[in-house]
């Protein structure tokens, strides 16, 4: 059981994927590193060398510190952070915790910079928002996204050293009968159950395979409501960002719950 200002990995995990999720902060050595190389989804490396800096990214954030056995190093950068007045716990057991309860890690190779640039096709519908909701939520928050005309993404990719996405070119697309949607949860090694029941109706929507899951018929509904309600993608990906965060929910959660009327005893 965790101790004073600890926090399990199955508690954080019941954050990781939500708005509510602190900031993570990977302190491991690079041994430690080069031995397991995966990270916590969303979590960004910084040296516990370098704490004033760490202090002032973290400025307003709660933040959950991970190192390899979530000891010395990061009960050490926790204490300082408490004592700069910022809200801050350890991983219970650090990473190797983390990889003991089987939760996903994004492998090194596909952690992308911090605040990373994606480009897409512009008048988003589904897997352009669902997307960079994946990518906001499980790999990089301070993720950014660039919506252009279609003849222009690979251009603007290469002048602005973006990552292209749901192009017919590259490697975050579309892999047969999977959307781009499933392409990065694979690659980005983050599938889990609630995950991978969220992506089950992303690709029927975007398919338009409605026979997968009886809920894309309502996601597409919603999707194309909002690409009329927002002339600008930028403010659609904002509003599109709560819509996923409740699907996530839902499919975590409630996936199982139904409704009907008249409303029976004890129902509420």
């Amino acid at each position: 059981m965790p101790g004073f200002n600890e926090i399990s990995p199955e508690k954080l995990m019941r954050l990781v994927g939500t708005p509510d999720c602190p900031a993570l902060v990977d302190v491991r050595i690079d041994e430690d590193v080069d031995a397991d190389p995966s990270f916590v989804p969303t979590s960004f490396r910084h040296s516990h060398t370098e704490l004033p800096a760490l202090a002032a990214k973290l400025t307003g954030q709660k933040a959950v510190i991970i190192c390899q056995k979530g000891k010395k190093l990061s009960f050490g950068v926790t204490a300082w952070l408490l004592s700069q007045g910022i809200d801050a716990e350890v991983l219970a057991g650090g990473h190797l915790a983390w990889q003991a309860a089987q939760l996903p890690a994004v492998p090194t190779a596909m952690a992308p910079l911090p605040s990373s640039l994606w480009v897409t096709r512009h008048r988003p519908k589904i897997d352009r928002i669902a997307c960079p909701w994946l990518i906001r939520r499980f790999v990089d928050p301070a993720a950014q996204f660039l919506f252009v005309p279609p003849s222009e993404v690979t251009a603007v990719a290469e002048r602005f050293d973006a990552t292209p996405f749901d192009t017919d070119a590259g490697p975050w697309t579309h892999d047969g009968e999977l959307c781009t949607f499933d392409t990065m949860i694979r690659r980005f090694g983050i599938a889990h159950e609630a995950l991978d029941r969220l992506a089950l109706v992303v690709r029927a929507a975007d398919t338009n395979r409605h026979d997968l899951a009886p809920q894309a018929a309502g996601l597409l509904a919603i999707s194309t409501g909002l690409s009329r309600q927002y002339k600008n993608d930028t403010q659609q990906l904002e509003a599109g960002l709560s819509i996923y965060d409740a699907l996530y929910r839902w499919a975590r959660d409630a996936f199982s719950e139904s409704h009907d009327w008249p409303v029976s005893n004890g129902d509420k």
